[in-house]
């Protein structure tokens, strides 16, 4: 009754095999590759995996590497199902105009950020913070719903943007400081910063919206490095993409001993 859960991002696709599909399910082995290396995974870390009962991936790369990865699979006879948000799964609600255009990254790790929340205790509202090539700020409220959400760019994109628009603006990554007193420090604090608001500002929302202090959660590569810059106590969780994902193939595969 195996499950790989899939996460194709922009630059890379991460993967774990895991022996069910449940919150507590046990990672038989798991791995990354830059999407240029993609081609190569049958021949190479896939080419030890015993073929998954399901597979369940979450891609916002593109339907043409969507398909190079399904090629990958062709040893296993088995059919990979793609996350499309929908209007409400595996105990979520979608507050967005057209739900099947809200990101597949976004309504996953909602998602996990919600059953995480939940086996945590009493449900509360959530802030859930994705900070990679983009930054995603989402609001969810105590029963489930997603209220709606931020997208800004990430701390790369808003640098070539800089140095892009601006003559003679081309400088090596700085440090973030108070008061920075140097362009590197004064880029990198700006970025920083701009990021923190954006998290500040949504949990400000949600506490006039839902009348009570939000459950704030990160994820992403680069969530680490806010940890010093943000405003309010925050959970920081290194795979929220799979726990969401986990979630799912609960909902849709049926219970792992079904």
């Amino acid at each position: 009754m195996s499950f790989l859960a899939l996460d194709i991002g922009n630059t890379r696709l991460k993967w774990a095999l895991y022996d069910s599909f449940h919150a507590n399910a046990a990672v038989i082995d798991s791995g990354a590759e830059f999407l240029e290396n993609i081609d190569k995974l049958a021949e190479g870390a896939w080419s030890k995996l015993a073929p998954p009962r399901h597979v369940l991936g979450c891609v916002v790369a593109g339907d043409a590497v969507k398909r190079r990865v399904e090629d990958q699979m062709e040893a296993w006879d088995v059919a990979p199902q793609w996350v499309v948000a929908s209007e409400s799964e595996a105990g979520l609600s979608n507050g967005y105009d057209h739900p099947a255009r809200l990101g597949a990254d976004r309504w996953v790790a909602m998602i996990g950020a919600y059953h995480r929340m939940l086996s945590q205790g009493a449900p509360q509202p959530m802030v859930v913070v994705m900070v990679g090539t983009a930054v995603t700020v989402e609001a969810v409220d105590a029963s489930g719903k997603f209220l709606g959400g931020l997208i800004l760019p990430g701390h790369g994109i808003m640098l070539r943007a800089l140095e892009s628009g601006t003559a003679g603006l081309h400088v090596p990554t700085g440090d973030v400081k108070p008061f920075p007193t140097n362009t590197s420090d004064a880029l990198t604090s700006g970025g920083t910063y701009a990021i923190a608001g954006a998290v500040e500002c949504m949990v400000q929302h949600v506490r006039a919206h839902c009348q009570v202090e939000p459950k704030c959660i990160m994820t992403g590569g680069a969530g680490w490095k806010m940890a010093p810059s943000m405003t309010r106590p925050f959970e920081l969780v290194d795979n929220l993409i799979f726990d969401g994902l986990l979630s799912m193939a609960q909902h849709r595969f049926g219970r792992p001993n079904a």
